[in-house]
């Protein structure tokens, strides 16, 4: 049993009942809460204001019942802030890029939520500010900076902005020399590629919020009268633009989760139609850049489940004549490529590691090794084509980020970058360990460990669990300063690198989808029952936690094993499975359907979906104390779900433990906007987390 306690909070909200039915393949299903589900939720995805009375009262009751429960953590949380913002340095820029005459960097100022964007001449000089963010979020709850696209001259920045939360980003273009806008906005513009410095190509979400459009537009032109160049009629599809590294082409892509179709455009004929690379077919997956009189593409086709990367001329790029540069090598995924003028980089993930590989012209390959047991990378691309260093980023669970620079023809890595700790970190006081866990099937499930070396690891240390599972996204073992205010109090940090993601190659993502779903519930468990009977922590002494599809994998797991947590955080949770892959209308229903089945469609689909969902599955049971979050501008996982659940869950559970939901009325998916805002989100939930586990 949890031992949060709320210290007599009124009495919790019951949402109102109202009678809902629809019937597929012959089922009728019954849906007290489905009112919950704004007729008009386009219009209040935008504009919260507009959100109809009686759901806005109802959250609103929720988030009231929410701030009395946790009233008693208020002091916690601030002394948490405290903590973690003395983690953070007030101050702070990157490591500049270099492109032609300058050098481009962002920075932090003290007490500055947002970046400042500026550059200096190539070899140093007087900073010249490109954009000051805090500025142009003055007069906004919400601000958050999208696109930031410098023109092939120099001389302006296509830069977007979102104000509500609801990911649709306008798009405004800046002359450099005056550091004004033009006089004219361009809406719902979901990326942007400079074609030469007078036109540029953007794509558009239409009402449904799916980036369906590519535009051309003219400097100085009327948007309205922009050229409509490519329309996606498929809505499992979003396109989006690109520029190639070597600024000779323009690269419209249509793709969702299982399929790729690229169409190019050169830039020294903006106004040429765009010419097909591959047409689209299912479970092809293919990306392009350009290097020399080729394009340099990775894909699964011809078997390469993990992915390989082969070239095609431009003058035929299709399929049929694809040569393979970088063989398939099964369980080792290719997770990315840097394509410069003279070099080939890729990044690859085996076993829940990654890796960077680099293959020069002449065909001489060479591997970055590392030594920790478990890691983070990330590679930063160059700004210049004819580059000759990588710079990559290197962090674990106990070592804060590195940013290094590294030569590729000398082989040595220099050190341009580590990321400071203004209260200390002495990565000797704590502990990184990979373990894996046997599965309900047998699968090998890898687990990333961090606790401080002063924890006991007798059972007595209370366990924060983390997963995902979806998609393919894999969760990397990198540093983060905030957990330690959990791991400074004696808990074991635990990630669970279940199947859904690709930690362990493409196959470890295809054993969690459609009807093998249940395989990402059944790894979590498992890591649950392994920590408690290795005696890392014990039963009923862990908080699991999850966000989005990961918040399904919590609402899924709670259902299932409930006994096993004394807490559980399911943020922004995509829990009402059957009725969201239901509903076409809903921003990415369409694309799901290669995700979890298509039940409109698929009895077979419909009959899977309804056995895990977890709204649909919530039972007469004791569950853990649960802290469930939402937003009423979230695009991807809608604010009903998470209210449904919880309302639906006060009328069944048999508990007394306390059932939170906490509703951001004014931001979406990502919660409050600027860096030190989102630690209030993170606060509270680790206020919730902490008083689950007290003794």
């Amino acid at each position: 049993m949890s031992r949060f306690k709320a210290t007599a909070p009124p009495k919790a909200p019951i949402a109102k009942k109202q009678p809902y039915s629809q019937t597929h393949h012959g089922i009728t299903t019954h849906d007290d809460y489905h009112w919950l589900r704004a007729d008009n939720w386009q219009e209040a995805l935008r504009d919260p204001q507009l959100l109809p009375t009686d759901i806005k009262n109802y959250l609103e009751a929720e988030n009231t019942y929410y701030d009395a429960a946790m009233a008693d953590t208020c002091d916690l949380q601030a002394t948490l802030i405290e903590e973690m913002r003395g983690r953070m340095q007030d101050d702070v820029s990157y490591v500049p890029e270099k492109w032609g005459d300058y050098a481009y960097n962002i920075r932090y100022e003290a007490g500055q939520e947002h970046a400042i964007f500026f550059r200096t001449p190539r070899d140093g000089g007087d900073e010249e500010t490109l954009l000051n963010f805090n500025e142009e979020a003055e007069g906004f709850e919400y601000f958050e900076s999208g696109d930031t696209e410098i023109s092939p001259e120099q001389k302006q920045i296509a830069w977007s902005v979102d104000t509500s939360g609801s990911e649709c980003f306008a798009l405004n273009i800046r002359q450099i020399s005056t550091g004004q806008d033009r006089d004219y906005e361009i809406a719902d513009v979901s990326s942007v590629a400079w074609c030469n410095e007078d036109i540029f190509f953007y794509t558009r979400l239409d009402e449904n919020h799916r980036s369906s459009t590519v535009y051309r537009h003219q400097l100085g032109s009327d948007p309205q009268t922009d050229s409509l160049i490519m329309t996606e009629e498929d809505p499992r599809f979003d396109l989006h633009t690109e520029r190639s590294l070597s600024g000779e082409y323009i690269f419209l892509h249509a793709n969702t989760y299982d399929q790729d179709e690229v169409w190019f455009i050169p830039t020294n004929t903006p106004l040429a139609q765009p010419q097909l690379v591959q047409t689209r077919e299912e479970g092809i997956e293919y990306n392009i850049d350009h290097q020399g009189e080729k394009f340099i593409i990775s894909t699964n086709a011809e078997g390469a489940e993990d992915f390989k990367i082969v070239t095609a001329p431009i003058s035929a790029p299709q399929r049929e004549n694809w040569e393979t540069l970088i063989e398939h090598n099964p369980g080792t995924i290719i997770l990315g490529f840097i394509a410069y003028q003279d070099w080939l980089i890729w990044s690859e993930r085996s076993n829940a590691l990654p890796r960077i590989n680099i293959r020069a012209k002449d065909g001489e390959t060479h591997q970055i090794d590392f030594a920790e047991e478990a890691y983070s990378l990330d590679m930063d691309s160059a700004m210049e084509f004819d580059e000759h260093e990588l710079r990559f980023i290197y962090s674990s669970p106990t070592t804060p980020a590195q940013t290094y620079d590294y030569d590729l023809n000398t082989r040595q890595r220099v050190l341009k970058k580590e990321q400071i700790i203004p209260s200390g970190h002495e990565p000797s006081h704590y502990m990184t360990r990979r373990i894996s866990v046997i599965s309900h099937d047998g699968a090998e499930v890898p687990v990333t460990l961090l606790y401080h070396k002063d924890t006991k690891l007798d059972g007595t240390a209370p366990c924060f669990l983390y997963g995902y599972g979806s998609y393919g996204h894999s969760i990397s073992a990198s540093f983060s300063s905030h957990r330690l205010s959990l791991i400074d109090r004696g808990f074991i940090h635990a990630v669970a690198h279940i199947r859904g993601g690709e930690e362990k190659g493409r196959a470890w993502y295809e054993d969690a989808k459609l009807e093998k779903k249940p395989n990402t519930f059944h790894d979590f468990i498992a890591v649950a029952e392994h920590l408690i009977a290795k005696k890392f922590t014990a039963k009923g002494n862990i908080v699991c936690s999850g966000a989005s599809a990961g918040g399904l994998l919590i609402g899924a797991v709670v259902n299932m094993a409930p006994e096993l947590f004394a807490g559980a955080e399911a943020n922004v949770p995509f829990v009402d499975v059957l009725n969201t892959i239901l509903d076409d209308t809903l921003p990415l229903t369409p694309s799901e359907w290669t995700q979890w089945g298509n039940p409109i469609e698929s009895a077979a689909a419909y009959q899977w979906i309804t056995a895990y969902s977890p709204y649909d599955n919530v039972a007469a049971q004791d569950y853990p104390a649960m802290l469930v979050t939402a937003g009423v501008s979230d695009p991807r996982v809608t604010y009903w779900e998470p209210a449904k659940w919880v309302a639906k869950l006060r009328t069944i559970k048999t508990d007394d433990n306390v059932l939170l939901l906490r509703t951001n009325m004014s931001s979406g998916h990502f919660g409050k906007s600027g860096r030190y805002a989102g630690l209030e989100d993170l606060a509270r939930a680790y206020a919730f987390t902490l008083k689950c586990t007290k003794s």
